[in-house]
């Protein structure tokens, strides 16, 4: 097998021993994963540049990931499944599931939540996958080799981009301070940098000679390289790109067969060779969020899903909030870190059927390589209104050529959840967002979608095991009238009292990266843009709530507006920008009117709280049914309805007064 040794090398309890359910208490495992994977077998052969890794004397290309498992302490009383989580930038992100609060220090203890892993009976293991992960004590990366060709390490082009939210004079030569890929020559002329407002506006150059590669601190000039300096200033929310030369390529694609081969071992290994769940799992699922799901979408395409002894890794894959996206998780000079659709080279295909791109001709199903091999696992995209608003998720379920929907395979099921934004939301509404101090013009959306994957996953379990079909898609529909041009409802958005809309939407555009991208390799930077994509989202009922997607009581018995779109503070530059555009999209709740006499005093056009319910109690009886509605249907768990409620409930209060009167 590929993993030569799995080193564990601490043991400790989980949340202090507490027992779930019937499968009892939980035990915390800590080490290292070891690799050595065969650079010529066929099932390596996607991965980019591999040919190029140092070989050991068995000629096999040796790695490392850093590893952690929660398990129950009697295997014999799990439910025979891994849920792999594709740690984001380092960081666990599974226990969201329990709806744990995502935690800024990753060293924290984790915490259990509502148990409902745990009560499942879920091995949930995270492993690192990601090259670049800085040595952040709490994190998990791969420790992997660079690719070396004639001359030594590799030299080529390399595109980075940057946006600060306060001034600064200095930007790393990474994306979200991982590992830098330094300046080959700090004096190198023609190295490029050019800033623009708006993804979709032209980008202006900026002078060579206003900028350099070294930064000054204390007076002592940098060795390495590593920073781009800016005497005069990079400016708050602009968006900066820069193309320079960088030596050495890490092979970010090992991320792939880390993956695969972590889940291999653990599903199929004797405990002879070290797994501490020989014999304990039948099934693996997958579950990547933002940045990690975009990686299961390029895993999915690059169809390396099966290991050296051509078994299956994954039987059921989800990859969350990613959008019609993928990312540099295969490319020579790769940072897997970045994230927008304004640079991701190869996006397209976008659908799970065959696609053709009516501009370039291009043909194509996300699916290709995987059906192929004939071994395609059970497959859920989901997504919120934010990567509809960003331009890119109704590509997954667009035939570009007609506007209609596009075909659906019989293994996927693409789900939206209407009017969430990125990440869940928190209630009562942030003004100012707790991990990075980012404000936007209203309140952040406070509608927590957590139930929504709980039962995602329930189902996703059910169609892998026993066959039971999960509830069909549910998103914005070009065939019934639901999915809508996103220009087209900015001018209602600027109906509402106190609501600002930016100048344009966002579209994805296609780019040309050269005629190697799809090999792994960019050799036109930075890219020539062509025709935008379009950028279709859901329509919006009478309260301006989505009408279109698996809908919560938010938005069917409302108290509030809530969209996937925020634009950035004043305070923090450029506030005619989505917040996320590069990171961490948000979107805002805004107060229905509470009475009539409100309703018309500000020209709200929705329906005020008083007019839509008699009391508290009428509002909470509806969210009832609602929810109810949503558990006969197959999207809602029956035991997430109290909770629900519950949030409900707080929220009349928080909106209308503690005595619930309009």
């Amino acid at each position: 097998m590929a993993i030569t040794e799995l080193e564990i090398t601490k043991r400790t309890s989980f949340a202090s021993s507490e027992s779930f359910a019937d499968v009892g208490a939980y035990e915390l495992l800590e080490g290292t994963a070891h690799y050595a994977v065969d650079p010529l077998h066929p099932r390596n052969q996607g991965i980019t540049d591999l040919d190029l890794a140092p070989r050991n004397s068995a000629g096999k290309v040796e790695f490392s990931a850093d590893f952690a498992m929660l398990q129950p302490v009697n295997v014999d009383r799990g439910n025979r499944r891994i849920l792999f989580d594709v740690v984001n930038r380092g960081r666990k992100t599974a226990l969201s599931m329990n709806s744990v609060p995502a935690s800024t220090d990753p060293t924290a203890p984790l915490e259990a939540g509502n148990g409902y892993l745990m009560r499942r009976g879920y091995t949930v293991v995270f492993s690192g996958w990601q090259a670049d992960v800085p040595p952040t004590p709490g994190l998990i990366g791969l420790h992997g080799p660079e690719a070396i060709g004639p001359q030594g390490s590799l030299t080529g082009k390399i595109l980075c981009q940057f946006q600060c939210n306060e001034p600064t004079q200095v930007f790393l030569l990474a994306d979200r301070q991982h590992l830098p890929n330094p300046a080959a020559d700090p004096d190198e002329a023609e190295a490029t940098l050019t800033v623009r407002d708006l993804p979709n506006s032209p980008a202006t150059p900026v002078d060579r000679g206003q900028w350099s590669f070294v930064r000054v601190e204390d007076e002592d000039v940098e060795p390495q390289h590593s920073h781009i300096y800016m005497p005069s200033g990079f400016e708050p929310g602009k968006i900066y790109q820069l193309v320079y030369t960088t030596t050495g390529s890490r092979i970010v694609g090992l991320g792939f067969a880390a993956m695969r081969d972590v889940v291999s071992f653990l599903k199929h290994a004797p405990s002879s060779a070290g797994n501490p769940c020989a014999g304990a799992i039948d099934y693996a699922y997958a579950m990547g969020r933002s940045q990690s799901g975009r990686f299961l979408r390029q895993y999915i395409h690059t169809g390396i899903n099966e290991d050296e002894e051509d078994r299956a890794a994954l039987d059921g894959i989800i990859p969350h909030v990613a959008g019609g996206m993928r990312g540099e998780f295969n490319l020579r000079f790769g940072q897997p870190s970045k994230d927008v659709c304004y640079i991701i080279p190869e996006m397209f295909p976008f659908t799970d059927t065959l696609q053709t791109d009516p501009v370039t001709g291009a043909q194509g199903s996300l699916l290709d390589a995987m059906e192929q091999q004939g071994n395609v696992p059970k497959i859920m995209f989901t997504n919120t209104s934010a990567e509809y608003w960003r331009g890119d998720a109704a590509l997954i379920h667009t035939d570009l050529e007609t506007l209609t929907d596009a075909a659906e395979s019989p293994n996927v099921r693409r789900y939206h959840f209407a009017g969430c934004q990125h990440g869940s939301g928190e209630f009562p509404p942030l003004e100012v967002r707790t991990n990075d101090g980012i404000k936007g013009q209203l309140p952040f959306n406070s509608v927590d979608y957590a139930p929504l994957l709980r039962a995602a996953l329930d189902n996703l379990d059910r169609w892998v095991t026993t066959g039971e079909e999960p509830p069909a898609s549910r998103h914005p529909s070009l065939n019934d009238g639901t999915a809508v041009e996103s220009y087209t409802l900015l001018e209602r958005f600027a109906q509402l009292p106190g609501v600002r809309v930016p100048p344009q939407a966002t579209r994805a555009i296609r780019l040309d990266y050269g005629p190697e991208s799809h090999l792994g390799r960019t050799t036109k930077l930075p890219a020539d843009e062509g025709a935008e994509f379009p950028a279709l989202v859901a329509d919006l009922d009478e309260s301006f709530n989505e009408r279109r997607g698996i809908c919560l009581p938010d938005l069917t018995v409302p108290v509030a507006t809530y969209t996937g779109w925020n634009l950035r503070d004043e305070s923090i530059g450029n506030p005619n920008l989505f917040i996320g555009i590069t990171g961490g999209l948000a979107g805002w709740t805004l107060r229905l009117p509470l009475t009539e006499a409100e309703r018309e005093s500000t020209a709200d056009p929705r329906v005020s709280i008083a007019e839509r319910y008699s009391d508290r109690e009428d509002y909470l009886e509806q969210v009832t049914r609602a929810a109810m509605d949503l558990v006969g249907e197959g999207y809602m768990l029956e035991e997430d309805v109290a909770e629900v409620v519950d949030l409900a409930g707080r929220k009349y209060d928080h909106f209308v007064g503690d005595g619930g009167d309009c």
